[in-house]
């Protein structure tokens, strides 16, 4: 059972030959990612039902991977190979959150309003928005917008323990001892995710970060303030996504104003990460995206019969409108995923149903607007994850067509597990809704669309927009203030304020108490508190559900 990885795709290359990377379709890979996608897409779907969380399954796809490595026969040599490793943890990864979040939660709005006649027109549409998300993201990483060199958390984190669960040595000791501390802290209800990104992320943002969360966290009991029923976080996350969107437009004019001859001189050709050249294909991306989710909003509109309940104007205004904001929740779910490891996706859309309501868009075109913009973003910021995590493993560019291709087979791994999840949530939804179980959080977009308009949400929410707003200008692009301050004060975790300090404490001490390589040691470890901290959250989601 062939996977297509021979030893040359994890050695140098000799003199006139290329490296090979494994394809995601050979029999052995093709077959253990659909195997593995399977059973991520019914946990997936099984915890945000049962327990309104989606788990981390990347480490258990890769752990999958290792374990048959060491099975000593012939059939399982390829799996030694640490991209065939990668391709499954792309794959169950992308059937987990795609499952779960860009499928099952969007249907489950239609059927909470008793609109049953909109569940599979709202599946086919979300589906299509899921796959062109994880391709966006696929066209998008690497360029200005969203750096290959930025942290991506979760991927490092894989990245971290399939490194060492190949190498062996100081590496795998390191990480075996952060794995450890997650484990124990998560025991303890510790968001040690928390810990481990603040070693990583940059200084300002982690800042702005663990702002944000402990003013989440104590502006109620200190101050007496609930910043929800003020709109606060939304507001400062509607005013940082504007202006944030206002910067990536900046980039990709500044990159068509540059000659051609410039671009050139900016890196070969076919470099990923050009500047210039990446913030052109980032601009050309924009372009199809919008034009899909346009396609995608026509086609949600008129197969759920919510364009019947519009007037010819209204229904353009709400078609460019439901375009604009899926696109919008897309980028802004990247952007504080990319950063923190954490992305706000339930929040962000709340905040484009809140602005939908307040426009005035009848019921049945706002069931359709919040499923819509739910389905973009999550899949979108777990192909940054597994792109990151196989951006590493390739050695970070270091051979740019080895890492063009291994991208490339990483996007078919992700899309089988895609198409797995949508299988499973097809045959599966029914039971769910049949027992009542949908995700928790779709009652709080049911609880909204029927309460309606409210002066004093618009004024709330234009009041916090402006803070919001300068935070993310005093930031500029590379840091993201504004989006991480108000991705923080959407973010309720218990302790996970003073994770983040803990960790830039650490992060701050180490170096000057262990020596200059500590540094280095900080990243293998961040990524082992991390991948301790996902799997015992995915350990103990599976065991409360199942008991």
């Amino acid at each position: 059972m062939s996977t297509d990885a021979s030893p040359q795709a994890d050695s140098p290359p000799t003199a006139g030959e290329g490296r090979r990377h494994p394809r995601a379709l050979a029999p052995g890979n093709l077959i253990l990612t659909v195997v593995l996608s399977v059973f991520g897409a019914v946990v997936g779907v099984q915890l945000l039902a049962t327990l309104g969380v989606t788990p981390s399954t990347s480490l258990i796809g890769a752990l999958a991977a290792m374990t048959l490595a060491r099975v000593p026969l012939a059939l399982f040599r390829g799996f030694r190979s640490v991209h065939a490793q990668n391709l499954a943890q792309t794959s169950i990864s992308s059937a987990t959150f795609g499952a779960a979040n860009s499928l099952f939660l969007p249907i489950g709005i239609p059927f909470l309003f008793g609109m049953d006649n909109m569940i599979i027109p709202m599946l086919i549409g979300v589906s299509a928005a899921m796959l062109v998300d994880a391709w966006l993201l696929y066209r998008m990483y690497d360029t200005p917008a969203f750096p290959a060199e930025n942290p991506w958390p979760p991927g490092l984190a894989a990245a971290e323990a399939i490194k060492a669960g190949d190498e062996g040595g100081r590496r795998a000791k390191v990480l075996g001892l952060g794995l450890l501390t997650g484990l124990a802290g998560a025991a303890f209800t510790l968001p040690m995710s928390a810990f481990g990104v603040a070693l990583i992320g940059g200084f300002g943002a982690m800042a702005a970060f663990g702002v944000g969360l402990l003013s989440s966290q104590y502006a109620d009991p200190l101050f007496g303030l609930d910043l929800d029923s003020m709109y606060l976080p939304h507001g400062m996350m509607m005013g940082a996504g504007l202006v944030a969107l206002f910067q990536v437009g900046r980039t990709i004019l500044e990159a068509r104003r540059a000659t051609a001859d410039d671009a050139r001189a900016a890196a070969p050709a076919g470099t990923p990460g050009s500047t210039r050249a990446g913030a052109r294909h980032l601009g050309r991306s924009m372009r199809l995206g919008f034009g899909a989710y346009l396609v995608i909003s026509v086609l949600l509109a008129f197969g759920t019969g919510a364009a019947t309940h519009m007037s010819p104007g209204m229904l353009i205004g709400f078609l460019f409108y439901a375009t604009v904001a899926a696109f919008l929740h897309e980028l802004l779910v990247g952007i504080a995923s990319m950063h923190s490891g954490w992305f706000p996706a339930f929040a962000i859309a709340l905040i484009t149903l809140l602005l939908g309501i307040l426009i005035g868009f009848p019921p049945e075109a706002l069931v359709v607007l919040s499923g819509f913009t739910a389905a973009t973003g999550p899949a979108f910021a777990d192909m940054g994850y597994d792109l990151k995590a196989g951006y590493l493993l390739r050695g970070e560019s270091a051979d740019p067509a080895f890492e063009l291709e291994g991208r490339r087979q990483q996007l078919i791994a992700a899309m089988i597990g895609f198409g797995v999840a949508i299988v499973v949530v097809l045959v599966s939804y029914r039971i769910f809704f049949d027992n009542g179980q949908t995700a928790p959080i779709d009652a709080a977009y049911v609880a909204a669309i029927k309460a309606g308009p409210s002066a004093e949400t618009a004024r709330n929410l234009a009041l916090w927009a402006v803070p919001g707003a300068i935070v993310q200008l005093i930031g500029g692009s590379k840091r993201q203030l504004g989006i991480l301050l108000a991705t923080g004060l959407l973010i309720t975790t218990p302790m996970a304020g003073w994770m983040v300090a803990a960790g830039v404490a650490v992060r701050i001490l180490a170096p000057r108490v262990l020596g200059p390589k500590a540094k280095q040691d900080l990243e293998v470890f961040a990524g082992g508190a991390i991948a301790g901290d996902a799997l015992y959250s995915f350990g103990n989601g599976v065991f409360k559900a199942t008991r």
